[in-house]
């Protein structure tokens, strides 16, 4: 091997890694235009079976199918955003500025309440939680003068994200109107041998992935009615936005569960602040823990299972691990793509190395 030879080797190797480089940055630098785009091609798989019903059984013509389709997710969402206004506005007197010490008080209430009740000293609180600077923080006084500055910074993010939403539903606009418009510019990439491979793959995923997300808004339904249902019975103001908040943190597999149903037992907790600890609170809190661990039994062992057989097509087990591996990689977020990237490889996988005997087995059911 001649030193002309090996130079040319290096820097071949080298032009490869700047490339690579270079073409990780341009992907950092668009990261934002990454995100909106697969934030629109969701909003298309979820789109796509009004789109298809509209075309198919109504003979409605495909502008106006994708356009009825557009107007009514929008309406969906303003009607979401709706339903938070008087739970904002209610929120908003007690969070502002002139009523903190108010919010303090009744939170310092409610704390020493607690303690009281089941006969714990501040003391032993404070020995058993010497070491955590943020519990000490609460027991010395809640101090909830962050709040303010908080909402401030909500919704200043939430005035910059209005520029994400519109590029958003203009982009899901377009894989709407154009199924086949992604399909056409990945495969401008691919070898021509490889193309048939790659549009089977392609409406696999898509037709996959259109069931899984609807089946995903049918879960939420499903927790949303349950959680309503013991909200309302139990008597607790903006059941039905309470309901659909915690319902929604079900998204995230696992840890969401937790996180709405820590929210749903804080938000009855402090709205019946005042009220006697042991006649009003704790039995309220008692029936909303009930409700709970009904929605999470229903959801366990009804929902999840049929989204997951029926939608991508995958044993509940395998599913488990792969939500695990992906959480432990990449955090919350990787759990939440975990089943739709995990579905997708499946597909791939099957199209171009189905006689691979590992593939065949995890594909058998696709």
């Amino acid at each position: 091997m001649t030193s002309k030879t090996i130079s040319n080797g290096i820097l071949r190797a080298l032009g490869i890694i700047t490339a690579i480089v270079v073409t990780l940055y341009f992907l950092y630098i668009i990261r934002s235009v990454l995100a909106y785009l697969a934030a629109a091609a969701i909003v298309a798989l979820i789109g796509r079976p009004i789109v298809l019903f509209l075309r198919g059984k109504l003979n409605f013509p495909n502008v106006l199918a994708v356009v009825l389709t557009m107007l009514f997710m929008i309406g969906l969402l303003v009607g979401i955003f709706a339903l938070f206004i008087p739970l904002l506005t209610e929120q908003s007197k007690n969070l502002s500025l002139l009523n903190i010490e108010e919010l303090q008080h009744s939170l310092n209430t409610l704390y020493h309440t607690i303690t009281d009740y089941f006969g714990l000293s501040s003391h032993v609180v404070e020995d058993v939680i010497e070491d955590n600077e943020i519990e000490k923080n609460i027991l010395q006084g809640m101090d909830v003068g962050f709040i303010p500055d908080f909402l401030n910074s909500f919704l200043n993010f939430l005035s910059s994200a209005s520029m994400g939403l519109f590029s958003i539903l203009f982009i899901s606009f377009f894989f709407l109107k154009d199924s086949k418009l992604f399909q056409k510019g990945l495969l401008t990439f691919i070898p021509k041998t490889k193309e048939q491979g790659t549009i089977n793959s392609i409406n696999k995923i898509n037709n996959l992935l259109s069931r899984y997300f609807v089946g995903l808004l049918l879960q939420i339904f499903i927790l949303f009615v349950i959680y309503t249902i013991v909200l309302l019975i139990v008597g607790i103001e903006n059941a039905v936005v309470i309901a659909f908040l915690c319902a929604l943190f079900n998204i995230i597999p696992y840890i969401g569960p937790i996180i709405g149903g820590v929210l749903m037992i804080i938000l009855t907790m402090t709205s019946n602040l005042g009220a006697d600890f042991s006649t009003v609170i704790l039995p309220k809190t008692g029936y909303v823990l009930i409700g709970l661990a009904i929605g999470q039994l229903v959801d366990n062992f009804f929902s999840q299972p049929f989204i997951f057989s029926s939608s991508v097509k995958s044993h509940p087990l395998e599913i488990f691990l792969v939500i695990i591996i992906a959480g432990l990689l990449f955090g919350v977020v990787g759990m939440i793509v975990a089943v739709p990237s995990y579905t997708a490889i499946k597909v791939i996988l099957k199209e171009f190395l189905a006689d691979n005997k590992i593939v065949r087995s995890l594909t058998e059911n696709l």
